[in-house]
């Protein structure tokens, strides 16, 4: 995959979490809106630290760094729902 098409994908779901917050009235939708998506990051790490004790590791792709960012934390448990169902 291209990086320029990355980089849309990461800019189109924070602009896409940018808006929700901001139509819901919140007060700073910025740092809500990055706050989403680095939860989505810390959780896809710690999802591949814990692997070792769980036995259920997710690849780090661009793809699943994607479904990261666009998907915060269900994002992370939609990945790992396919990955057990694939």
């Amino acid at each position: 995959m291209e990086h320029w098409l990355v980089w849309i994908i990461l800019g189109a779901g924070f602009l896409v979490f940018l808006i929700i917050e901001a139509l819901s009235r919140e007060r700073k939708p910025f740092r809500k809106a990055a706050l989403t998506m680095a939860s989505g990051f810390a959780a896809l790490a710690l999802v591949n630290l814990t692997s070792g004790f769980t036995g259920t590791a997710l690849p780090v792709s661009v793809l699943s760094l994607c479904g990261a960012a666009v998907g915060g934390i269900p994002g992370v448990t939609l990945l790992l729902v396919m990955n057990m169902i694939l």
